[in-house]
C-alpha cells in the first residue's frame, strides 16, 4: 500500500500546539497589550479550528459512520487528562455535584479541556447533520455557527436585542460559552471532512487575504468592545478552508511522532504553567520566569515541548521500513512518460483516462491516480465504489468512473463523493433512477462483448434511460474485445462493433440527446486501431508500460515499465548431494547447493508451482533459478554460481538489476497468464515505494 502523506498537517499540529500555549501566557503584554490580542485573540484562534478540521478529515477518510470508535477514543483521552487535572480542581476547593457534570459535559473539568466534550458532541452533531447531504450538512452547520457567533465576539450586537439576549442568557445558564460542540466544533469538522483541494498558489493568496481581513476584524469588535469571548469570527472558517487547502497541497511523507507530540503539549501545557511558576518562586526568579511574559512563554512552551517529545518517543512505536522483507517500487518518471506517449496515440482530441482499477494493476492506485494529477490527468475510471471513495477522500479531483457494478442503494454514496456510475444495463437503469438521488452515469453499450451494457440495437431503451430526470448521463462508451488481436477475423469484428457504436451515438445526436463523453478504446484499441474519433481513451495495463501477453501490436510506441518487485534474502544455506529440501522435499540438490531464501511467496501473488515453470529471480544482478515449492511467505532460491549471496541482500523478483532484466510480461508466460492479473493479484501486504517525480 502507498505510504500516507500527512506531513504538512503532522507539522501544522505543533504550531496550533504553540499558538493553544501562547493564548494561555499571553506573551506580549510586556511589549504591547494591543500586539498581544492579535496574538492571542486572532491569530492564535486557528489552532483550535485546525484540530477539530484534522479530525474530520481523517473522519472523513476512513467512513463518517466510524464516528462513534473516534468519539470513544477522545472520551478516553478526556478522561485521562481530567484524572490528571484531578488534584488541581480539588486543590481549588472542586465544585458542586451539578457543576461537576456541567464541566464534564460541556466546559471541560479544567480550562483548556473543553476542546474534548466539544469535538465529542461535534462529532454526534455532524454525523447526525450529514444525513441532510454534504450541502445541507455544511449549511445547516454555518447556521449553528453564526447562531453562536451572536453569543461570541458579536455578543455586542445580539445583546441590544431583548429577544436574542433573552435566548442567549438562557443557554448561558448551561454552557459558559457558544465556543462548544453545538454551534463551535461541527462546521469545523465538516469542513475537514470535505478536504478542499485547491492549486497552492490560490490556497496560499486566499489564506493570506482571508487572514489579514481577520485580524482586521477582530481588532474592530476589539475596539467596539462587543465580544463576550473572542473565539468566533466571520471570516474564521473562510480562513480555515483556505488554510486547510494550503496544508493539503503541501502533503507529502508523515510525521507520526508529531502528532503525539502535539497532544501532550495541548493537554499538558497548563501543569508546565504551574511548574514553571512554582519553580520561579523556589528559586526566587519569579521577576524574570514569570513577570516576563515573553520569558514565560518560552520557558514554558520548551518545557512543555521536551517533556511531551520525551513521553512520545517512550509511547510510540517504530514504523517497519517499506523495504524491509519485499515491496514494489513503483517509477513515476515512467509512468507519467507512458501518460504522455499514449495520450499521442490517442490524438489532440482524444483525452487520456487513467484506469486505476485493482490498485492500479497493482501499482497503488492512490500513488499513481495522484502522479497523473499532477500532470494534468483528470479523468480516472475504477471498477468499484470502494475504489472511487478511496480515491475522493485521498484528493483526487475531477471524473472517477466506475465501470462495474454498484449497487442502487449507494446512490447517496455516488452523488455525496461527486462519483459517475456506469448503467449497466436496463434494469440497473431503472433501479438507479427509482431511488431518485440525482447520479451522474455513463451509459454502457454493447456492442458484442456481451458482457455489461444495454444492447446499441436498443435504441429506445437508450433514448428512455437518458430521459429519466434522476440519471444525469455524461458518456456514452463500449467495450472492444478483440481489439488485441491482428488477426483478419478479430480485426473486422472490431471493426463491426466499432461501427455499431458509432452509428448509434450518430443516431443519439440526430434526435436531439447528448451522449456526452464518447469513449471506446481501451490500451490495445490506442496500440492496434488509427485515431478514434472520440473523447476520452481509457487506458489501462499499457499506461503501467507492459503488454497483457506476447501478441505483435500495430503501433509500438516507447512504454518503460513501471513495477520492479523485489525482495530481500531471509538466509542462505549450503545443500550437501542428495540432500532435500521445501514442502514435499521437492527440490533435492544433485551437488553441493547453496540456497537462499528470498522473502516473498505465494500469499504475495507469486503462483505455487513457479519453479516447475521455470521461474528465476535476479541476485546480484545475475538469474538464480526458483526450486522447489514457494510457500506463503519464502521462495528457495539455486544461488550456488553467485558469488557473496548473504542475508539482507535484494532479489529481483520483476524488474531490472545491473544489466539483467525479468520483465513481467515473461513471468506471466511462465504463469500460463496475461501481466493484468500477475499484476493485479500482488498482496497487499507489499508496500509501493515511489521513485522518480
Amino acid at each position: 500500500m502507498e505510504t500516507k502523506g500527512f506531513a504538512a498537517l503532522d507539522a501544522f499540529r505543533i504550531l496550533a500546539a504553540v499558538l493553544v500555549v501562547a493564548i494561555h501566557t499571553s506573551p506580549l503584554t510586556g511589549v504591547s497589550p494591543e500586539a498581544d490580542f492579535l496574538l492571542t485573540r486572532a491569530v492564535a484562534r486557528v489552532a483550535v479550528p485546525f484540530f477539530l478540521m484534522v479530525t474530520g478529515y481523517f473522519l472523513a477518510r476512513r467512513d463518517w459512520r466510524d464516528g462513534r470508535r473516534m468519539i470513544k477514543k477522545l472520551a478516553v483521552l478526556y478522561l485521562a487528562s481530567a484524572a490528571l487535572y484531578l488534584p488541581l480542581n480539588l486543590y481549588n476547593g472542586g465544585y458542586p455535584p451539578l457543576e461537576w457534570l456541567r464541566r464534564i459535559l460541556i466546559d471541560g473539568t479544567f480550562y483548556h479541556l473543553w476542546y474534548f466534550p466539544a469535538a465529542i458532541l461535534g462529532i454526534a452533531v455532524a454525523c447526525l447533520l450529514r444525513r441532510l447531504g454534504k450541502r445541507g450538512a455544511l449549511a445547516a452547520a454555518l447556521a449553528l455557527y453564526l447562531a453562536g457567533l451572536l453569543g461570541d465576539s458579536y455578543w455586542g450586537l445580539a445583546g441590544q436585542l431583548p429577544i436574542l439576549k433573552t435566548v442567549y442568557d438562557g443557554i448561558f445558564s448551561v454552557t459558559s460559552y457558544t465556543r462548544n460542540g453545538l454551534f463551535y466544533a461541527p462546521l469545523f469538522l465538516l469542513l475537514g471532512g470535505w478536504g478542499l483541494r485547491l492549486p497552492r498558489r490560490m490556497a496560499a493568496a486566499g489564506f493570506g487575504l482571508s487572514f489579514l481581513a481577520l485580524g482586521l476584524e477582530a481588532w474592530t469588535l476589539h475596539t467596539l468592545h462587543w465580544q463576550r469571548h473572542d473565539s468566533m469570527y466571520v471570516l474564521l472558517p473562510v480562513t480555515m478552508v483556505f488554510l486547510f487547502a494550503l496544508l493539503l497541497s503541501c502533503n507529502r511523507g508523515q510525521r507520526p511522532v508529531l502528532r503525539r507530540v502535539s497532544v501532550l503539549m495541548y493537554v499538558l501545557h497548563p501543569w508546565c504553567i504551574i511548574l514553571v511558576r512554582g519553580g520561579a518562586k523556589a528559586v526566587g526568579l519569579t521577576e524574570l520566569l514569570v513577570d516576563n511574559a515573553l520569558i514565560h512563554f518560552i520557558v514554558v512552551l520548551a518545557l512543555s515541548a521536551l517533556l511531551s517529545l520525551a513521553l512520545a518517543r517512550v509511547s510510540l512505536p517504530r514504523l517497519p521500513k517499506p523495504t524491509g522483507r519485499a515491496w514494489r517500487e513503483i517509477d513515476l518518471d515512467a509512468f507519467v512518460h507512458n501518460a504522455a506517449v499514449l495520450q499521442t496515440c490517442l490524438g489532440a482530441r482524444c483525452r487520456l483516462m487513467a484506469v486505476v482499477k485493482a490498485e492500479a494493476y497493482g501499482h497503488g492506485d492512490v500513488l499513481c491516480a495522484r502522479a497523473l494529477q499532477r500532470n494534468g490527468v483528470r479523468d480516472f475510471a475504477v471498477a468499484a465504489l470502494s475504489e472511487a471513495v478511496a480515491l475522493r477522500k485521498a484528493g483526487i479531483r475531477g471524473t472517477i468512473l466506475v465501470l462495474g457494478y454498484t449497487p442502487p442503494g449507494e446512490a447517496r454514496t455516488l452523488r455525496f463523493w461527486r462519483i459517475t456510475q456506469t448503467v449497466v444495463d436496463e434494469d440497473h437503469a431503472a433501479a438507479l433512477a427509482a431511488q431518485r438521488i440525482p447520479v451522474h452515469v455513463h451509459l454502457a453499450l454493447d456492442t458484442g462483448m456481451h458482457r455489461l451494457g444495454i444492447p446499441a440495437e436498443r435504441l429506445g431503451a437508450v433514448k428512455r434511460i437518458m430521459g429519466d430526470r434522476y440519471l444525469k448521463v455524461d458518456g456514452v462508451f463500449s467495450h472492444l474485445c478483440v481489439s488485441d488481436s491482428l488477426t483478419p477475423e478479430d480485426a473486422a469484428y472490431t471493426q463491426a462493433q466499432a461501427a455499431l457504436f458509432y452509428e448509434t451515438v450518430e443516431k443519439l445526436r440526430a434526435a436531439g440527446l447528448n451522449p456526452g463523453k464518447v469513449h471506446l478504446q481501451a490500451s490495445y484499441g490506442a496500440l492496434n486501431l488509427p485515431e478514434q474519433p472520440c473523447d476520452l481513451g481509457r487506458m489501462g495495463i499499457a499506461l503501467y508500460g507492459v503488454y497483457s501477453d506476447g501478441a505483435p501490436t500495430a503501433r509500438h510506441p516507447d512504454l518503460r515499465p513501471v513495477l520492479a518487485l523485489r525482495a530481500r534474502i531471509a538466509s542462505v544455506r549450503t545443500l550437501e548431494p542428495g540432500i532435500s529440501a521445501g514442502y514435499g522435499l521437492s527440490f533435492t540438490a544433485q551437488r553441493p547447493t547453496r540456497l537462499a531464501v528470498a522473502a516473498i511467496g505465494y500469499a504475495d501473488g507469486l503462483p505455487r508451482d513457479w519453479a516447475a515453470c521455470g521461474g528465476r529471480m535476479l541476485v546480484h544482478g545475475q538469474y538464480a533459478p526458483v526450486v522447489g515449492r514457494l510457500c506463503m511467505d519464502q521462495t528457495l532460491l539455486d544461488v550456488t554460481g553467485i558469488p557473496d549471496v548473504c542475508q539482507g541482500d535484494v532479489v529481483t523478483v520483476i524488474g531490472r538489476d545491473g544489466g539483467a532484466c525479468i520483465p513481467a510480461e515473461e513471468v506471466a508466460v511462465q504463469c500460463g497468464t496475461i501481466t493484468n492479473e500477475l499484476l493485479s493479484r500482488l498482496g497487499g501486504r507489499l508496500p509501493t515505494v515511489p521513485v522518480g517525480k
